[in-house]
């Protein structure tokens, strides 16, 4: 009698895509019997072990394992679907992959990276007025320290000159005019006429 063979349904067990000159992609099936792997590109079948237009696919199957390979020479229309199948008599397992062209990768990168630039742009402006505060802040409160001492100054300054003024109007010495105002001399005359 024949020890049975426990059969396994087909799992993937790897897959994998690089961006390189050319773009490829891999898939990785394990399974008993050993599973064979089919790629469809846009829900169209792609040759195996061969060409087929620009899609040259490679697979090798050992034991239970099946291993595919498909290699894009042209660059893929942007929202292209590849799908990886492996497929035994127990079962089927399939990955499906979306393209993008290497131009509208290099664009999100370039998006990105200004993102990024700009964030840190960003960054240092907000440290710079951050380390400059404290300087305006300074700059401010003397500018409002000064006001009223201006206004101090102009004040003292009125003030003096109104003394002068008031200094100027009281008798001095003996000998010297006496400068009155006319209220002033009226009341003198006043008092003189009292007198005698």
């Amino acid at each position: 009698m024949l020890p049975l063979l426990q059969l396994v349904p087909t799992r993937l067990l790897n897959s994998s895509c690089s961006l390189e000159k050319t773009q490829q992609c891999s898939c990785s099936f394990h399974g008993i019997p050993a599973p064979s792997v089919q790629w469809w590109m846009g829900g169209v079948p792609v040759g195996v072990d061969g060409m087929d237009g620009s899609l040259p696919v490679t697979s090798t199957m050992l034991g239970p394992w099946a291993n595919s390979t498909i290699s894009l020479t042209e660059k893929p229309e942007i929202g292209m679907r590849l799908l990886c199948e492996g497929k035994n008599q127990n079962g089927t397992h399939a990955l499906s992959i979306l393209l993008t062209s290497r131009k509208s990768s290099l664009i999100s990168q370039a998006f990105m990276k200004g993102l990024i630039q700009g964030a840190i742009y960003g960054i240092i402006i907000a440290l710079l007025f951050l380390c400059l505060l404290p300087l305006i802040v300074k700059h401010i409160r003397k500018k409002q320290a000064k006001k009223p001492a201006a206004i101090k100054a102009k004040k003292s300054s009125k003030v003096r000159a109104n003394q002068e003024l008031k200094t100027s109007l009281k008798p001095e010495e003996s000998g010297k005019p006496i400068v009155t105002t006319f209220s002033e001399s009226r009341i003198l005359e006043k008092q003189d006429k009292r007198a005698s």
